[in-house]
């Protein structure tokens, strides 16, 4: 009996599974009949709209989704109305249609299939779809808004969060010596301040970049920014090495979400034919950065009086008012960008079409009144959005502590980046994503390596010179006399110092080495690169000086008094001609590219953007063989000028060839991995770049010059984007 009964048991439960997979294949041929005939309508929707566009009457006749023209409306202020009964008028937006509605009429045998019983693969290709669909009707609303007032001021709030970016990446350079003289930091914590920055800089891009495509391009550029100007601010204040370590790495961390979602953004505004050329334009503000950093630097770092103490353990030095000078760039872009919207590209691929809507209408509007033209009306009243697949996030219940649900929400979102960073070498962006990170690498080490290359190589020449030019003195016998005057770059031997003063002096690259100071006194001494090797000194007096013990080397002091001596590091380099000089030499280093910007600028959507990748790195990599005939300071500027007018056009081609090839749910995450390899290429090619400085120059030039051949070799093999929507 029993056998019997489960056999019953499951030929009845077969019988159902049987009826249900024949009822769901009848559905879903019924739905994919009625997607088919919605499609095809609002295809040829579309094509009127297209036939139409070149009409000159369009807008009055028939520009018009879905909705009859009326003539006797004049002004899109008429439009944005209910009159007293009601009554809706064109231009006007009625909300989503409900295509629930039509179903039900047609599908005869029930309700369309719901989306939770279709498997994940349905899903995904029912988005693509959706997804084709939606970005060639975006080209054309986007081409209708046109280009006007809203995309400038975009232009100019987004420069100014790049030309953040920009300075933080010269503030390293520029703070680093200064810093580290005031701090009291040893040669074996030299140099951390750089690799720290660029650390941040590197995780930062990653995050952010993977964050914009959660929450959306604004919030998560004035979250990054804001992250920015507040530890780049407290940087400036604090006094301790380690701590100030901590707010650099923090405000590098927030700046290094700056560039991919910035070049997300707003690329997301432009039609196809304005894209190359406007992201073009934007990428000066980064140079714009780096010569404001440069001017900044020349006009405040060198002038210490501008500097105050409270006590000794509080010093605010003039590098600390660069810092803070630096970071207004980045309060600027704070600010301005709460007055500006979301990206209605964004906001469509994560379904949000009332809202996305009402910002497209704001860019429409805007620059038809810009124009003389607000009589125009926005004719668009709906927009395909891309199927949302709603992901399974296990939050923990009510019952559970705040921090375990924040915990669970900030790892959920963590996995949610990843998972689209992992997407992104998946089919058909895999081979892409691979050709761009060979691109970005190659790219980065060449250029940031010879970057830092240059001014060491410059600052070695200014060394050897400088130490060509030392004086030296022997057996000099001085008696009974006031020395008042400055000792500059000076070796002292042998020598006999008797009853003499030393008063208001500043010793500056000078070494006394066996020499003897009997009954003298040192008063007001500043000294800089000051040593007393095998000296010996009697019944001398040291009264508010800075000679520290590290200063006197295998010296005795007998019988010796010190007076108010100054501990620490100090910095009192008046008239520092060697800090000018890197100033200007950054600077001319950076205005260099303004040439590059403007060819590039010009001729990207003439000549492609692939042309213009491949030729630049490949006529970087060639010029770099003109470094052999670098042997003084002018000749190595010349070559730091040439090369960094060739390479700003493949950076320039290379951004906007990355926006252009990832889809808007990956194109954030896809570029700040891209950027954080640019930042880990850098921190590689600054240490083996730097360890060649002095020793050689075959190769750095031999090695630079084949990484960006090769690089742009790579490059010339990406696809072409010059002539596509934006995916």
């Amino acid at each position: 009996m029993e056998e019997t009964y489960k056999d019953r048991t499951s030929l009845m439960k077969g019988a159902k599974d049987i009826a249900k997979e024949v009822k769901r294949q009848a559905v879903k041929k019924v739905n994919k009949a009625v997607d088919k005939a919605q499609d095809g309508y609002t295809q040829r929707s579309y094509n009127r709209f297209q036939d139409e566009e070149d009409d000159d009457d369009y807008y009055v006749q028939g520009g018009n989704y879905g909705v009859e023209a009326n003539d006797d409306e004049g002004s899109s202020e008429a439009t944005e109305g209910h009159d007293e009964d009601d009554e809706i008028y064109e231009g006007e937006y009625q909300g989503i249609p409900n295509m629930g509605q039509g179903k039900d009429g047609m599908v005869a045998f029930g309700q369309p299939m719901r989306d939770e019983y279709k498997d994940r693969h349905e899903l995904e290709t029912e988005r693509k779809a959706d997804e084709e669909e939606l970005a060639q009707q975006y080209e054309l609303i986007i081409q209708e808004c046109g280009h006007g007032r809203f995309q400038w001021a975009l232009f100019f709030v987004l420069g100014m969060a790049l030309m953040a970016d920009g300075v933080e990446v010269f503030v390293v350079g520029f703070v680093l010596p200064s810093a580290e003289t005031d701090m009291c930091i040893p040669n074996s914590g030299s140099g951390w301040l750089g690799d720290i920055v660029y650390l941040g800089m590197m995780v930062g891009a990653f995050f952010w970049g993977g964050l914009a495509d959660k929450v959306g391009r604004r919030q998560s550029l004035l979250i990054c920014m804001s992250v920015n100007g507040f530890f780049a601010f407290l940087s400036s204040f604090v006094q301790g090495y380690g701590f100030f370590l901590f707010c650099r790495l923090f405000s590098g961390f927030g700046i290094g979400g700056a560039v991919p979602t910035v070049f997300s953004y707003f690329s997301e505004v432009l039609a196809r034919e304005k894209r190359g050329e406007h992201l073009s334009w934007l990428c000066m503000f980064w140079m714009i950065g780096g010569i404001y950093a440069s001017a900044m630097a020349w006009a405040i770092i060198p002038h210490y009086g501008w500097s105050f103490s409270m006590g000794s353990a509080y010093q605010f030095h003039s590098w600390r008012v660069f810092v803070i000078v630096c970071a207004l760039p980045c309060v600027s872009s704070v600010v301005a960008l709460t007055f500006m919207p979301e990206s209605p590209r964004f906001l469509l691929e994560v379904g949000k079409h009332d809202e996305a809507w009402m910002i497209l209408k704001q860019i429409h509007d805007t620059n038809m009144r810009a124009r003389g033209q607000p009589e125009k009306v926005f004719t668009v009243n709906r927009i395909k959005t891309p199927k949302q697949i709603d992901e399974l996030i296990e939050i923990e219940s009510d019952t559970g502590t705040w921090y375990r649900r924040c915990f669970v929400r900030i790892r959920t979102e963590l996995y949610g980046i990843w998972l689209t960073f992992m997407r992104c070498f998946n089919y058909p962006v895999k081979d892409n994503t691979i050709k761009l990170t060979a691109v970005w690498f190659t790219l980065s080490f060449g250029y940031y390596g010879l970057s830092v290359w240059f001014p060491d190589v410059i600052k070695h020449l200014q060394s050897d010179e400088y130490a060509s030019r030392v004086k030296h003195f022997h057996n000099e016998e001085v008696s009974h006399f006031v020395f008042n005057f400055t000792l500059e770059n000076q070796i002292h031997s042998n020598g006999e110092y008797i009853n003499d003063r030393f008063i208001m002096m500043k010793f500056k690259s000078v070494t006394f080495e066996d020499s003897l100071f009997k009954n003298c006194v040192f008063e007001d001494i500043t000294s800089l690169n000051t040593y007393f090797r095998n000296c010996t000194f009697v019944n001398t007096t040291f009264y508010n000086t800075d000679l520290e013990q590290y200063k006197f080397v295998n010296s005795e002091l007998i019988n010796c008094t010190f007076f108010h001596i100054r501990t620490g590091c100090q910095i009192s380099f008046d008239d520092d001609y060697s800090a000018y000089w890197i100033y200007f030499v950054n600077f001319l280093g950076t205005l260099a590219v303004l040439p590059g910007n403007i060819v590039s600028a010009l001729l990207m959507d003439r000549i492609g953007r692939l042309t213009m990748l491949g030729g630049s790195m490949v006529l970087s990599g060639i010029s770099c063989f003109f470094l052999w005939f670098g042997t003084s300071e002018s000749m190595m500027i010349g070559m730091l000028c040439l090369y960094n007018g060739l390479t700003i056009s493949a950076w320039n081609s290379l951004d906007v060839i990355t926006v252009e090839l990832y889809p808007t749910d990956r194109r954030a995450t896809g570029f700040g991995f891209l950027n954080a390899l640019c930042k880990a290429a850098a921190v590689l090619g600054n240490l083996i770049f730097g360890s060649l400085v002095g020793i050689t120059k075959a190769i750095p030039i031999l090695l630079a010059s084949t990484v960006l051949v090769c690089g742009g070799l790579v490059g010339l093999r990406l696809p072409d984007t010059r002539t596509q929507v934006l995916m």
